[in-house]
This record gives structure tokens, sequence and C-alpha cells, in this order.
């Protein structure tokens, strides 16, 4: 099997980026790890979506687009109204 020489000795980041799929990728991580983060803290509080989507004053199919992790669309106040709605905050870093 012929290795293709031109990733060895290169990191994830830079293959990401050579590939032209970098931001996205990234995006779509961030936005997975935070909808985990959110959907863990509503396991524990034992809220169901219908209870956060009261919450929210929104509706349950509402509050699934919006966690649903491979929707990159979603705003960064909705994330916010819903960890608001579970009794947090998201904070922001810049890297």
């Amino acid at each position: 099997m012929k290795v293709n020489e031109k990733h060895i000795g290169s990191d994830f980041d830079d293959f990401l980026k050579e590939e032209g799929i970098y931001e996205d990728v990234t995006k779509r991580a961030g936005k997975k790890a935070l909808v985990y983060q959110i959907l863990y803290e509503m396991k524990k509080q034992k809220l169901t979506k219908t209870e956060v989507a009261k919450r929210m004053d929104t509706s349950r199919a509402s509050l699934a687009r919006i966690l649903d992790p491979d929707n990159t669309l979603v705003t960064i106040e909705l994330l916010e109204r819903v960890a608001n709605a579970v009794g947090h905050q998201i904070h922001y870093e810049l890297v």
C-alpha cells in the first residue's frame, strides 16, 4: 500500500486546512461539544426537551433543531437561550 507522503509529519489541523475544511470542522466540533454539555445538564437536572422548550417559550421541535449537533446555522443567541433555560451561561474565549 502506497502512503500519501504529503501528510506525513503534519498535524491534523494542517491536514484539515490543506483540504479546505478546517473552518467547517471546527465549527461543527464546537457546536457538538456545546450541545453535548447542554444535553448532559438536562439529563443531570432530569429536564425533558419539552420542559426546556417551555422555559424558552418555543416548541419542542424548534429546540430539537437547535440541539441538532450537525445544524451549524444556529445562532449564538439561540444557544445562549438554551443554556439560560437550564440555568447556565455560555463562556466565550478568544484563542
